[in-house]
């Protein structure tokens, strides 16, 4: 199975705004720190503004924040979600379906299986579990020119 570019950016936007729970973040820092294009980015904040995960604020000032708690957010319906109604393999598309063996092939259940069990282990993580006590993505997630902090070496005794 493959993820989409909207869906990978999206987990990305979230885990970033996750870990900056106490300021609204930019477009332009995210776009940055997540090597993501602003327009890609723009397509993508719209679309979890949409479906409730993120709060925009316009303007000078302005930027994005999560609309729900990171305990809430759960990958596996971020996915989902994202992912939309994209056909796994040929045979999920209705109209562009041109595999003669639909009708009798078993591999067809198996993927629809595996698919499911693929998101329900995703249900099982929640956005704060990817944040939380992750101090080395955290140090990743910090926008570019702060001061990051500094590892100090104890020398051995």
């Amino acid at each position: 199975m493959r993820i989409t570019k909207r869906t990978n950016i999206a987990i990305r936007l979230l885990m970033y705004c996750a870990a900056h729970p106490e300021r609204l973040v930019t477009k332009s820092e995210i776009a940055q720190v997540c090597n993501v294009s602003e327009n890609h980015l723009a397509q993508v904040i719209n679309q979890l503004g949409q479906l409730g995960y993120l709060q925009t604020h316009r303007g000078r000032n302005g930027g994005m924040s999560l609309a729900r708690s990171a305990e809430t957010v759960q990958i596996g319906e971020v996915f989902r979600l994202m992912e939309g109604s994209l056909p796994l393999a040929e045979c999920f598309a209705d109209a562009e379906n041109t595999c003669p063996l639909v009708s009798a092939c078993r591999l067809r259940l198996a993927l629809m299986d595996a698919a499911q069990a693929f998101y329900a282990s995703l249900d099982e993580v929640t956005l704060d579990a990817l944040i939380c006590d992750n101090l080395d993505l955290v140090e990743l997630l910090q926008p570019v020119g702060c001061n990051r902090a500094k590892t100090v070496s104890i020398p051995a005794i």
